[in-house]
């Protein structure tokens, strides 16, 4: 097990070692505006008397939080499709969205091009001189809209733009997203000692804890396996973001040993509880946090909650999945794995693990 070396959270040479990371968390709204700028000649064509799809369906890179947001009030089928190709039954009345990078996703590069083979209605979101880019090339019809750079979070706030100015999403008001974000990286700034920094706060707990993170809504879910992606990234230890039936098991720990010597024989890691709360008001979601909290209170196991209640649902998510992120680097800061310039970004794993049943 990694020593965690808290003194490093407000250590100069030790944050600025890791500047490269911090400063990409920090420009996470930066990103958000510049997609959305970027996008904004495509946006301007795109209009609620336009196409309207049998279903919509999602392939590539976050494809599952366009169902998130979507899903509980698109008034036609959505399908988030995470295998390559399509579904035998898409065609010419439905709309294929795809999200992709700059690198290579064979996935996403089937789905475009079984899109356009098939007359789909088809939207794009990833830069202009991509594979996917490439494979809609054919397509006179397609929506597409450039991304800047490889963040997954600002493609999908354009792509959400774009659905709900075809009145198939919700409102998203990307400058607010944007806003929230930056809000986050002032308050999570490594110029914040840790009295007053939360993400520093967070990873003081888990830092000899085995993370277990839990959101109530379908999208603070969504938000969880983010941000289990970033500790995992970061410790190189077992993270899990389930629901509260799969929960519940882990939390029967065995009491602390008071009297025990950790420097005889160290203490194994014991789960640390921590919650996203989003604000929705649902009385499922309202008794599945009673139980993880009153259990955890009888086995030890000390709860962490991160609150963001403003906002646009997008809006929400991405804060609560930074706020994680950030958590994820001190704590990666802290155990000595971050702090060269070949570190990983905790904030953007290239291939995310995905529960195939999410």
């Amino acid at each position: 097990m990694s020593f965690f070396d808290d003194s490093r959270l407000d250590d100069p040479a030790a944050l600025q070692a890791a500047d490269h990371l911090l400063r990409r968390l920090a420009m996470a709204g930066a990103r958000v505006r510049a997609e959305l700028e970027a996008a904004e000649e495509s946006l301007g064509r795109v209009g609620a008397g336009g196409f309207r799809p049998r279903a919509v369906l999602a392939a590539g890179r976050d494809a599952r939080l366009v169902r998130a947001v979507l899903e509980p009030v698109c008034p036609v089928p959505f399908v988030a499709w995470p295998g390559p190709g399509l579904p035998g039954w898409a065609g010419p009345l439905d709309l294929v969205i795809v999200l992709s990078g700059s690198t290579e996703d064979s996935d996403s590069v089937s789905a475009a091009s079984e899109a356009e083979r098939r007359g789909c209605g088809l939207m794009v979101a990833c830069p202009p001189d991509s594979p996917v880019a490439r494979a809609s090339a054919g397509s006179r019809h397609a929506i597409r809209l450039p991304s800047q750079s490889d963040d997954q979070l600002a493609s999908a706030v354009a792509v959400l733009q774009a659905l709900h100015q075809m009145e198939l999403g919700p409102e998203v008001d990307h400058k607010a997203v944007a806003a929230l974000l930056d809000d986050v990286a002032i308050e999570c700034s490594p110029n914040n000692d840790v009295a007053s920094n939360p993400a520093k706060d967070l990873a003081l707990m888990l830092a000899d804890a085995l993370p277990l993170v839990w959101g109530g809504s379908v999208l603070a879910a969504r938000a969880a396996r983010r941000v289990v992606e970033a500790l995992r990234l970061a410790t190189g230890r077992p993270a899990l973001a389930a629901d509260a039936g799969h929960l519940l098991p882990v939390l029967n720990q065995p009491p602390r040993d008071l009297f025990a010597d950790p420097f005889d024989k160290p203490e194994e890691l014991r789960p640390g509880l921590v919650i996203l709360d989003d604000g929705v008001d649902d009385v499922g979601v309202a008794e599945h946090r009673r139980k993880l909290e009153a259990k955890a209170e009888r086995h030890d196991v000390r709860v962490h909650v991160v609150t963001q209640a403003d906002g646009t649902d997008i809006a929400r998510y991405a804060a609560l999945t930074q706020h994680g992120r950030y958590a994820a680097a001190y704590l990666g800061i802290g155990l000595g794995r971050y702090g060269s310039a070949t570190d990983e970004d905790p904030g953007d794993s290239k291939n995310p693990s995905e529960d195939p049943a999410w």
